[in-house]
């Protein structure tokens, strides 16, 4: 992060401020961890600060410090825009484009006149923000919090409950550890984080071993449903609206499924497809390994982006027609040794 960004930052919190931070739509850990960080390390700034989710979050985060106090957009549009349209300084976490957040909230933020600063790790940020730290090469928004709260110099401030936040966004978006972005700094930063308190331990069964019945049923229609196209070192998977009410699906359920395709043997390009009626839509995951541009893959083929390894899209086709897509493309693909 530039010099001059850190010490403009430091000046306009050395006042309180009404602060509104924002993470983008479906917030999965590290949007979560992120936001709620730095809610508590900006309150103990003296600040009036708030979160303002999109939509709702999944119930396998709502145990994290402080998910009480957030606020959801679409469950209360009017406060949530007072709020707002009163904040002094708005920070956006894990996302750099405004549509990220949905139609509505899209609109809204792009009226503020407060100032913006953008925390992200994606690609290709959009040009709202007045402050921005992104860096593609960091593997969470998380570690970025923890990086931000270093660089004002108050790394001090960061005790077990800003650290059990960090932690879960880490752990989540650096896939256990084992994706690219985990780096020796990533591990030197949990080691402190785990120095000073943070369940290590308990953390990772409060994440994945809370899995409802219905939630395993789900998992295991999906695996019946994954299709492998072997010459193309690609495998999918659908769900279907009346599979998730059969099953009784709620936010979170599908978190993670799209990761067992990677798991096949020779497999390095996957995608699970669930189907959303409300929305009229085809949400997509796609995950990689190695090479392989998951991240170019979606913005070219299916209006979404994120990283080389995970990204998201959708479709508004139907089932039936954007697996065909997605079927067409993958077999024009060509590997090279390299990327297997």
């Amino acid at each position: 992060m530039k010099t001059q960004d850190i010490q403009a930052i430091q000046l306009l919190l050395a006042s309180p401020k009404k602060i509104a931070i924002i993470p983008h739509r479906n917030p999965d850990g590290d949007a979560m961890g992120s936001t709620l960080a730095l809610y508590h390390f900006l309150l103990k700034l003296n600040h009036q600060a708030i979160v303002i989710v999109p939509n709702e979050f999944p119930d396998f985060l709502a145990w994290l410090p402080g998910s009480k106090t957030v606020k959801v957009f679409e469950k209360d549009k009017e406060n949530c825009t007072k709020i707002l349209n009163e904040a002094d300084l708005i920070f956006t976490l894990d996302f750099n484009a405004f549509h990220r957040t949905g139609n509505e909230m899209e609109v809204v933020l792009a009226e503020q006149k407060a100032t913006f600063i953008m925390i992200d790790h994606h690609q290709k940020p959009d040009d709202y923000s007045t402050y921005m730290y992104s860096d593609t090469s960091i593997g969470s928004t998380c570690e970025m919090i923890y990086n931000f709260i270093s660089f004002l110099d108050k790394k001090e401030l960061i005790d077990t409950t800003i650290g059990t936040c960090i932690y879960t966004g880490i752990l989540t978006d650096s896939g256990s550890f084992k994706f690219p972005g985990t780096t020796g700094n990533t591990h030197r930063i949990v080691a402190e984080l785990i120095d000073l308190g943070v369940q290590n331990t308990q953390i990772p069964n409060l994440l994945f071993d809370n899995s409802s019945y219905s939630r395993l049923q789900l998992l295991g229609r999906a695996l019946q449903n994954m299709k492998i196209l072997a010459e193309h070192n690609t495998a999918y998977t659908t769900l279907t609206q009346d599979e998730l009410d059969t099953f009784h699906y709620v936010k979170g359920d599908t978190e993670g499924i799209v990761n067992y395709g990677l798991s096949i043997k020779g497999i390095i390009f996957t995608a699970i497809f669930i189907e959303n009626k409300d929305e009229k839509i085809i949400k997509i995951s796609f995950r990689s390994q190695g090479d392989f541009d998951a991240n170019q893959f979606a913005r070219d083929h299916f209006n979404g982006g994120g990283h080389r390894n995970a990204a998201g899209g959708k479709s508004e086709l139907s089932m039936e027609d954007t697996i065909q897509k997605f079927e067409n493309i993958v077999t024009q693909l060509t590997y090279t040794q390299h990327e297997l």
